[in-house]
């Protein structure tokens, strides 16, 4: 069952882990070294909160920019994913059920859930937040890292 929240939802939590993040002039010695990766369809992720800026893996906050027309399949994550849609359009596959994510709109998706991200004729810009973490490392193993 997926649950829907609003920008005021999440506002909160993402404000404070991004004022917890802490920028660096050089990447961290601890888990990957780069800060952006690409998959093999192009789609872009820019780590912008990790458990090397908050000390901990209690969440992580990515960008995700996705190509005009990706489909990353189905899928399933290890965690709790919540996708909030920067720009473009976003369309979320959970269990078989499509919901078509606009910019401002957001929609959390449980590890037991199976998802597909599909994205629109102009791509889309995600903010993703998991909770707990762990997710960024296992996705960069599996991309390029930028």
């Amino acid at each position: 069952m997926r649950r829907r929240f609003s920008i005021l939802t999440i506002l909160p939590a993402v404000a404070l882990c991004l004022g917890a993040a802490q920028p660096t002039a050089q990447p961290a010695t601890s888990g990957p070294a780069s800060r952006t990766f690409v998959s093999p369809s192009g789609v872009q992720m820019k780590v912008i909160t990790d458990d090397k800026d908050l000390k901990g893996t209690e969440v992580e906050i990515a960008e995700l920019t996705f190509p005009p027309n990706s489909d990353s399949g189905d899928h399933r994550h290890a965690v709790t994913e919540t996708f909030y849609v920067l720009e473009g359009d976003l369309e979320q596959v959970v269990n078989g059920t499509p919901e078509k994510l606009t910019p401002g709109k957001a929609v959390s998706i449980r590890s037991t859930d199976q998802v597909r991200h599909k994205s629109g004729p102009k791509g889309a810009k995600v903010l993703v937040v998991w909770a707990p973490g762990g997710e960024i490392a296992r996705v960069a193993a599996r991309w390029k890292a930028q």
